[in-house]
């Protein structure tokens, strides 16, 4: 005879089994949905990333729609626009209601060879101390002369063709002048962006972007992404400042020393990068100078900028009131163009520009002159996608940095 009890105990043990066996099953239940779902997660990553390797093979050309994967049922698209000096690739996959997006900035790969192009309406160039050329030179005479300034040993070494140069530098790219002119954004005050943080700006790519007029002193903020910071008069960007992929805009325009960040900066009367200042690749430092007024591009000592410094705009009168002053033990990588008077002192690994030459010393000043530096055109790797100095042919397009 069973007790009653025992199957009071029985009954309570099946409740648990079968309480287990539910829970057991709806787990397994949900890892099945949550592995669906990375699973079409991973494949939509994949096809996003199908959508940018068809933008890019298809040279950029606007295109509606990305054929749809037939057994996945993804939809991708794609578009192109631009953003200061750089193009920004923008590509979607959808697939009911999840999206994947992201942005890109992306160029096309640089064949240039060139190490030097000095315009041929001045005297030769000539050198001091150790010169190192290599690349492809392009000068107002085939022979290098030499300049007896410091007394140590002249040693030059040329590597690449020497050829006349012409009377006036490459036309630059008008995408250039065109900045000047404007950029299409939604000015806004600094109050109405959302931040995540309590000094974090963030605006995606794939939002229009936002002009805000900011202070004298930019200090203390962390500013990221698709916005353009603009002043009428100057803006003084402190070392405690984070900007990321962002444009500034003043007639005058200062780094700090220290200052670390990712920047397109352009000016009409100066600017000026203190002590040990590093921008990152892909950053510019354009200064636009039109009128008959001086202006300059001051690089201090130690500073490293990836991608390229520009100055621009004014005529052959008036190339002594526009300078580059490039201070030694630092680095370009990247190009220089400058048509006005360059004092080259660091080195660069790519090409330079000018329509003259000019070295400082304490004693004097000397035309066309340049001494202990290292121009090095191939020194730049084959993956380099350089800022689009003069207009961009539609060769092979890769991509300069993934913004999103």
């Amino acid at each position: 005879m069973v007790k009653a009890h025992s199957l009071l105990y029985a009954i309570y043990i099946c409740l648990i089994v079968s309480l287990l066996c539910g829970a057991l099953l709806y787990f397994a239940n949900l890892y099945g949905q949550l592995n669906l779902h990375y699973n079409l997660q991973e494949e939509m990553y994949i096809h996003n990333q199908s959508v940018v390797n068809f933008a890019l093979g298809n040279k950029m050309d606007q295109a509606d729609e990305y054929p749809a994967d037939e057994n996945s049922g993804i939809q991708g698209s794609y578009q192109t626009k631009r953003y200061g000096l750089l193009t920004l690739l923008l590509a979607k996959s959808i697939l009911r209601n999840d999206t994947i997006a992201s942005a890109h900035m992306v160029g096309s790969y640089t064949s240039g060879s060139t190490a030097i192009h000095l315009a041929n309406f001045t005297k030769p160039l000539t050198y001091s101390g150790t010169v190192k050329l290599t690349g492809d030179s392009f000068l107002p005479s085939e022979r290098i002369l030499t300049s007896y300034i410091n007394n140590k040993p002249n040693q030059i070494s040329v590597l690449g063709k020497v050829a006349i140069s012409d009377f006036s530098l490459p036309e630059i790219n008008p995408g250039f002048k065109e900045i000047f002119k404007g950029l299409d954004a939604e000015k806004t005050e600094m109050a109405a962006i959302e931040k995540p943080n309590d000094s974090l700006f963030y605006n995606s790519f794939h939002n229009p972007t936002k002009e805000i007029n900011v202070k004298a002193n930019l200090s203390q903020v962390i500013f990221k992404g698709n916005f353009i910071l603009r002043n009428k008069d100057s803006i003084r960007v402190k070392k405690n400042t984070v900007l990321e992929d962002v444009i500034l805009i003043a007639p005058k325009i200062t780094f700090e020393e220290g200052f670390k960040g990712t920047v397109q900066v352009f000016a009409t009367a100066g600017i000026e990068l203190e002590q040990k200042v590093t921008l990152n690749y892909p950053s510019v430092v354009c200064l636009y100078n039109e009128q008959d007024t001086e202006s300059l591009i001051t690089i201090k000592k130690e500073c490293q900028i990836s991608g390229a410094v520009v100055l621009f705009g004014n005529d052959m009168q008036n190339i002594n009131k526009n300078n580059i002053k490039i201070e030694e033990d630092g680095l370009i990588y990247g190009d220089i163009y400058c048509t006005g008077r360059l004092g080259l002192k660091s080195n660069v690994y790519g090409s330079v520009y000018t329509n003259r030459f000019f070295l400082t010393t304490s004693m004097s000043t000397y035309d066309n002159t340049i001494a202990d530096i290292e121009i090095n055109a191939r020194k730049r790797p084959g993956y380099y996608i350089a800022i689009p100095l003069f207009e961009p042919k539609k060769t092979e397009y890769g991509i300069l940095k993934k913004v999103l």
